[in-house]
C-alpha cells in the first residue's frame, strides 16, 4: 500500500472507461476515497458502483466543488485525466476552429480551472497532489491531431508549470505520458493510431500501476513506455532530424491511405 493515498480524497475526471477507470480502480485499491467523474453518468455510476466510490458526473471543468463535497470538505488528490480524442487531420492542415476550441478547452483550460479551485486550500495545509493524463503528444506530437498534439503540449506544460512554482509549499504534480494505450480514445485514432500506437499499446492498468511507481518515487514525469524519454531527448538535442523522421513517418502514412 501506498501510504501517501491512503484514506485520501481522491478526484478521477474522465473515470468511466479507459485510463481514468484503471486510476479510480487503482486509488481504491490503495485505500483512497475516490471521486468518478464521467460526462456520461452512468458510466461514472458503475466504476463508482464497482469500487465503493461516489460519482459525481457532469463537466470536469465545473466539478471541484460537488467533489470536494461528496469528500467530506477536502480534495487531496485530483487527476485531470478528461481529454479530447484525436482528430484525423492528414495531408489537409489544420481542422476547424470549433476543434480547436474544444481541444483548448478540455485539454488545458480544465485543468487550469481545477487548479485554481484547489490551489488556495493545498496552499493553506501545505500538501495536495494533482496528476496530469498529458500524453507522449505533449512531449513530442502526434501525425493528424493538430489540435490534440498543440494543448497536450499546454497540458504538459502547466503541469510543469505548477511543479516549479508550488512544490516547495508541499503541492506534487506527476504528468502521465503514455504513447498507445488500448482504450476508446486509441480505437478512434484510425489510420494514425493504427501506424504509429497499435504495436506498441499498453493496457490503461500498466499507466495506472506506472503512476503509483512514480508516487512513491516522487517523480514528475511519469513514462509508461521508456522509450518516449529517449525519443525527447533526440528532439531536444537534433531537433531537425527528429522533424525528418516524423515526416517520413508522415509521408507513410499519406502513401497508405
Amino acid at each position: 500500500m501506498v501510504e501517501a493515498v491512503q484514506d485520501a480524497g481522491v478526484v478521477v475526471t474522465g473515470a468511466g472507461g479507459g485510463i481514468g477507470a484503471a486510476l479510480a480502480r487503482r486509488f481504491a485499491a490503495e485505500g483512497a476515497r475516490v471521486v468518478v467523474n464521467d460526462l456520461d453518468a452512468e458510466k461514472a455510476k458503475a466504476v463508482a458502483a464497482e469500487i465503493g466510490g461516489t460519482a459525481v458526473p457532469g463537466d470536469a471543468s465545473a466539478i471541484v466543488a460537488d467533489a470536494r463535497d461528496a469528500l467530506g470538505g477536502t480534495v487531496d488528490v485530483y487527476c485531470a485525466n478528461a481529454g479530447v480524442a484525436f482528430e484525423d487531420g492528414g495531408a489537409g492542415g489544420p481542422l476547424d476552429e470549433r476543434s480547436w476550441a474544444l481541444s483548448w478547452d478540455v485539454n488545458v483550460m480544465a485543468h487550469v480551472r481545477a487548479a485554481h479551485e484547489l490551489l488556495p486550500d493545498w496552499l493553506e495545509r501545505g500538501r495536495g497532489r494533482f496528476v496530469s493524463t498529458v500524453s507522449a503528444a505533449g512531449l513530442l506530437t502526434m501525425i493528424g491531431a493538430p489540435s490534440y498534439s498543440v494543448t497536450k503540449h499546454g497540458a504538459y506544460a502547466f503541469a510543469e508549470w505548477l511543479s516549479l512554482t508550488y512544490r516547495h509549499r508541499g503541492v506534487k504534480v506527476h504528468a502521465i505520458c503514455p504513447q498507445g494505450v488500448r482504450t476508446d480514445m486509441l480505437a478512434a485514432t484510425g489510420s494514425a493510431g493504427e501506424l504509429v500506437l497499435q504495436s506498441t499499446a499498453i493496457e490503461p492498468q500498466a499507466v495506472a500501476d506506472d503512476l503509483f511507481r512514480g508516487i512513491e518515487e516522487d517523480r514528475f514525469l511519469i513514462l509508461p513506455h521508456p522509450e518516449v524519454a529517449g525519443f525527447y531527448q533526440a528532439r531536444a538535442a537534433e531537433p531537425d532530424r527528429w522533424l525528418r523522421g516524423m515526416n517520413r513517418i508522415q509521408r507513410a502514412w499519406e502513401e497508405a491511405r
